[in-house]
């Protein structure tokens, strides 16, 4: 592996670390918390498999795929479901199917006091932290050679991630394991992935400000502001809050990996089966699917596994084809440009902590907007 890694050019999703067989690889956060590779040189005897299996480049693996994906309008036939759900409970039905038949489901859940990471789940119960958005990169750090060990063993594995991610462990587990009808990859539309440690000093800002602990969050509250709105909001067993900040910074840009400013993955060739995620326009489609607000997904099927599996949980759900061209959204077209401002935010968020950048960045009152248009028109 080169010695100096160059971070557009890394999504840190641990396929090398998985990979190398003398553990010579370490996973190592940078100023916001994004995990780069890092190799021991005395440990480290140059057979290349690091390289090898890397696939953040445009030529990964899409030798499984449909000639054109198959696209739905999708929605759990229960509204219990679908409201438990950031979008219509597509990922539920498929989960649900894996575990009734013995398998596994890996997701992004959380550990300790709510820190993103990929977890492994066996009941309905524990799958259930994977629902809904979380917007921080997952730590994947030993997820993959559990997967591998489970194909081994004939288990059904689901496993739900970024795009980056699938393709890292599609490429891990190489054509064998990874084309296995045991395995079924499904990616999400994925935005970009936010600053882990933005999220951590953020949750601790928000508890430091209402002196408590919270024990539950949501980073966009459906339940309480419906679908289509985007509010994060904390609870404790003594109040609620809800708050916009951690959006502004989000879809600022500023706050993402820098991978993310020129991912691969930005197109409908998709390294999973089945790919889910918020169905904006759905309208284009059917105008009756959503009109409660409460929910529908996007489906791409993308292989022939996926059309099996998919057709597999069609009685659970409302399900309506769609046209490519009505299911086309920024976050499926394009990586978004970076913010002109995204190392000066991070020079300043190490220099003077998240107080001072969300001041600076996501601040909305009326007087700094007002001194923002000042320092513009300087």
């Amino acid at each position: 592996m080169k010695r100096v890694i160059n971070p557009y050019n890394c999504s840190g999703c641990t396929a090398c670390l998985s990979i190398c067989r003398h553990n010579a690889i370490t996973m190592r956060p940078d100023g916001l918390g994004f995990l780069y590779p890092e190799v021991d040189a005395s440990r480290c005897v140059e057979c290349g498999l690091c390289d090898q299996v890397c696939t953040f480049h445009e030529e990964y693996d899409v030798s499984s795929n449909l000639a054109e994906p198959l696209a739905y309008a999708a929605r759990h036939v229960s509204d219990d479901e679908v409201m438990k759900s950031r979008s219509g409970a597509v990922f539920a039905a498929l989960s649900d199917e894996v575990l009734a038949r013995g398998g596994v489901v890996y997701g992004a859940g959380y550990e300790g006091h709510f820190r993103v990471v990929h977890k492994r789940a066996v009941t309905r119960e524990e799958r259930d932290e994977m629902r809904g958005s979380k917007y921080v990169q997952s730590d994947l750090r030993g997820i993959f050679p559990l997967v591998l060990h489970d194909l081994q063993s004939d288990t059904d594995v689901l496993f739900s991630g970024t795009p980056c991610q699938t393709s890292g462990l599609r490429s891990f587990l190489g054509k064998k394991w990874a084309n296995s009808p045991h395995l079924l990859l499904v990616d999400v539309v994925c935005h970009g992935v936010p600053s882990p440690y933005i999220w951590r000093d953020y949750l601790a800002l928000m508890e430091h400000r209402e002196g408590v602990r919270f024990n539950q969050i949501s980073f966009r509250d459906k339940l309480h502001f419906g679908w289509t709105s985007h509010r994060e909001s904390f609870e404790s067993d003594s109040c609620f809050v809800s708050t916009d900040t951690f959006k502004r910074l989000f879809y600022s840009h500023i706050l993402l990996r820098y991978s993310c400013y020129v991912c691969p993955f930005k197109n409908f060739r998709r390294p999973s089966d089945i790919t889910i995620g918020d169905y904006w326009g759905w309208e284009r489609t059917d105008e009756n699917i959503n009109k409660d607000d409460k929910g529908c997904s996007l489906v791409l099927v993308n292989s022939l596994k996926g059309e099996t599996r998919f057709n597999e949980i069609k009685h659970k759900l409302i399900c309506i084809s769609a046209k490519l061209e009505n299911c086309t959204q920024k976050p499926l077209l394009y990586p978004f440009k970076e913010n002109r401002r995204r190392k000066a935010f991070e020079r300043e968020y190490l220099r003077w902590g998240l107080r001072f950048v969300i001041f600076r960045y996501a601040n909305n009152s009326w007087i700094y907007r007002k001194i923002r248009h000042l320092f513009k028109l300087h």
